[in-house]
């Protein structure tokens, strides 16, 4: 029964946001938390490791991330900006897990002018999201999880509020070194607009694959994301990466997104380059009770960004 149930959600979510628009507030929200993710071309959903910001990636991961486990995330993006993330997961039982997360964007301070561009002063703005995470065992191979999570940003004296849901599934054969998986990201909407338009969540799903080779240390993810919007040609939904596994412990990532590749395309007199915007590297080292992972991408025209996880099984 409950397996049927994710099934039929799943089922629906490409009907229900077919109709959404591409433009979205909350983009906060796209960028990735995970640097093993991010290496992988900045989309990933299947990576059932015990790596707790999977738990940003796919709800349903939660199952494979220790007991006790605090992780703390830090992220460059372009000057002036900060950004920040943390997750804590815990056991429930044999076959279930939860956790709770926060994300945070400060975006600095800019100048407040006039009309006529005579300044008055300076303003901030910065975007908070606090979630709570549940998933589930449906059986020995598939999991399901679900993310609630309200989204409040704020720019000079104005406020919005916003609150959304993540539902996912993963299918894990560790004998067949096979994950599957399909999600949902930001089902929801504002409940509290800037003004009185209201603007949408940016939602997307998600379907991927990651699979390792039997006889070599290599294994290969891919992952269609924004299957919600046909606006762009089917190859911007495709993000592909290549794990190399030097042992249990450590490992060497790349990925390339080619929807990065085009949106950040640039125009230097001799035509448009993306200048390797769509290239993504990373590393991990996972010990008995820490974990680091850093992960390299592009997600702005003017700054490449570093992403920084650090988790500790207390």
């Amino acid at each position: 029964m409950k397996i049927g149930v994710f099934i039929i959600l799943m089922a629906l979510f490409p009907a229900v946001m077919a109709a959404q628009e591409s433009t979205t507030a909350y983009n906060l929200l796209r960028l990735p938390v995970s640097a093993h993710a991010a290496a992988l071309g900045g989309e990933n959903i299947t990576l059932a490791d015990d790596d707790a910001t999977q738990v940003f990636q796919n709800p349903a991961l939660a199952n494979f991330v220790s007991d006790m486990t605090l992780n703390l995330n830090y992220m460059t993006y372009m000057n002036g900006v900060k950004t920040a993330s943390a997750s804590f997961v815990r056991a429930l039982g044999e076959r279930a897990s939860w956790g709770v997360t926060a994300q945070y964007m400060d975006y600095g301070t800019m100048r407040q002018t006039t009309a006529d561009n005579e300044q008055t002063g300076d303003f901030s703005a910065r975007d908070i999201c606090i979630g709570g995470t549940l998933a589930y065992g449906l059986t020995g191979l598939l999991s399901g999880g679900i993310s609630a999570k309200v989204i409040s940003s704020h720019i000079a004296g104005y406020h919005a509020l916003a609150v959304g849901i993540d539902l996912g599934l993963n299918y894990c054969s560790e004998e067949e070194d096979l994950s599957l998986s399909a999600t949902v990201k930001n089902l929801g909407g504002q409940v509290k607009a800037y003004d009185e338009e209201f603007e949408k969540m940016p939602l997307d799903l998600q379907a991927g694959i990651s699979y390792k080779l039997s006889n070599a240390p290599l294994r290969f993810s891919l992952t269609l994301s924004r299957l919600n919007d046909w606006s762009e040609a089917f190859a911007r939904h495709i993000a592909l990466g290549a794990d190399v596994l030097l042992s249990d412990r450590i490992y060497l990532a790349a990925g390339y997104s080619l929807r990065r590749a085009q949106q950040m395309k640039i125009d230097d007199g001799g035509g448009s380059s993306s200048h390797g915007a769509g290239l993504s590297l990373g590393a991990g080292l996972s010990l008995e009770r820490l974990k680091i992972h850093v992960g390299y991408g592009k997600y702005h025209v003017s700054a490449s960004s570093l992403i920084f996880n650090i988790s500790y099984v207390l």
